[in-house]
């Protein structure tokens, strides 16, 4: 079998489990929470802080997971969070109270923080090296589908066999279906090393036949410039994907109810929000045809404005252009889900990309945790002129984008 056709049926492959991984985790408490609280005696909020709990564990795990990565290669690292989502959601079934279900969040925050697109994308930078751009595009769209496959297995699940049974359920898919789709995943230390070695370093091959003596205090300053750059360049990219994280978690839980704050209906504005989903995998698959000749940053800079532009419209006009808004987050938040893949590979090389990545999320993992709250907090408070927080975040993380430019030319 040829490289190609190797490297789309890991993507299916990959992709495929992670729609799983998806739709039995982040996107789980949207149908699960009330009927957990109702039967456990908790309020929906207990529920969801158990979630955020999760979120954290995840973000501190992140970085451990993705230094196993790059030293084992992704296929035992996914393979783990399989057994670990599995091993989670059997304990969130029998759970008695508010304590067992907050042990079984934490479990699952191991599992989050080994086994969603970080862990993924780490996988296949491993795998395939600067050649990773497509495959990583290709695993957002399949998994792009996480919420409308699994909000309607959840519900489906839950009003066959109750939430424990649901939970025991995507316990089952994960044994059945995760396992070995993950361990179908190639083997192999990776297409990387060269050419990563080449990145990090900033080294050319020798060529014989041209003298490239350089003297030792020069090459010390340029290394102390390249390390700096570097550090510059991790900071500004940790603060976009914070606030990328913090943005789209906070639409997730709030979206249609910041419509109806709007001026829409309750059933509009359902209808609105399920235009997130295809506008998403629109953007996507445009980023794999007409935008991926472009530099990752590039369309990481238009995707971080659709945001900002959307909400100024909505708040403008109000009701009426509930629709335009909703398309154009859930496009920019399409492309910038690639973009957490595919701009550190860019700017750093494979060369340690998943420990870099893990660390890189952290901010972002914690930003998600308290989106929920905070945001429904002014929602409540201010209504539609909640996005003015989410606007001024946006065009921040557009400013962090302009600031690498410099980094991109060198």
């Amino acid at each position: 079998m040829t490289a190609a056709p190797r490297q789309r049926g890991a993507v299916a492959r990959l992709g495929t489990a992670q729609t799983l991984a998806w739709a039995s985790s982040y996107y789980l408490p949207a149908m699960l929470a009330e009927p957990m609280a109702r039967d456990l005696g908790a309020g929906t909020a207990t529920v969801f802080a158990a979630f955020s709990v999760a979120l954290i564990v995840s973000a501190l795990l992140g970085p451990f997971a993705g230094r196993a990565i790059d030293t084992h290669g992704g296929r035992p690292v996914l393979l783990g969070s399989n057994l670990v989502f599995a091993t989670g959601l059997g304990c969130m079934a029998m759970s008695q109270g508010p304590a067992t279900l907050f042990a079984a969040w934490i479990i699952m925050g191991v599992a989050m923080g080994s086994g969603l697109y970080e862990a993924a994308f780490s996988s296949l930078v491993r795998l395939y090296g600067q050649g990773a751009r497509n495959a990583i595009t290709g695993i957002t769209l399949i998994a792009g589908f996480a919420s409308t496959v699994g909000w309607p297995l959840s519900a489906w699940m839950e009003a066959q066999w109750g939430w424990r049974g649901a939970c025991m359920g995507w316990a089952a898919l994960h044994l059945l279906v995760g396992v070995p789709l993950n361990s179908w995943l190639p083997r192999g230390a990776g297409a990387h090393a060269a050419d990563g070695d080449a990145a990090t370093s900033g080294t050319a091959p020798h060529t014989s036949g041209a003298s490239t003596a350089v003297p030792a205090a020069a090459a010390a300053g340029a290394n102390t410039r390249t390390g700096t750059g570097t550090l510059r360049a991790t900071l500004l990219l940790s603060f976009v994907f914070a606030v990328t994280w913090f943005t789209s978690t906070a639409m997730a839980a709030h979206l249609p109810r910041l419509l109806q704050a709007s001026g829409t209906s309750l059933q509009a504005a359902v209808a609105m929000a399920a235009l997130v989903g295809p506008a998403q995998v629109a953007a996507r698959l445009a980023e794999f045809g007409l935008l991926r000749r472009m530099h990752p940053l590039i369309s990481a800079q238009l995707a971080a404005a659709a945001h900002p532009v959307g909400a100024g419209i909505l708040m403008l006009l109000g009701g009426p252009a509930a629709a335009v808004f909703t398309v154009l987050h859930g496009a920019g938040n399409g492309v910038l889900t690639i973009a957490k893949g595919t701009l550190p590979l860019v700017l750093f090389g494979p060369q340690g990309y998943g420990a870099r990545q893990g660390l890189m999320m952290v901010p972002a993992r914690v930003a998600q945790a308290f989106a929920p709250l905070l945001f429904g907090m002014l929602l409540d408070r201010f209504g539609a002129g909640a996005l003015w927080l989410t606007t001024l975040l946006g065009l921040a993380a557009l400013g962090a984008l302009w600031m690498l430019r410099p980094q991109m030319q060198r």
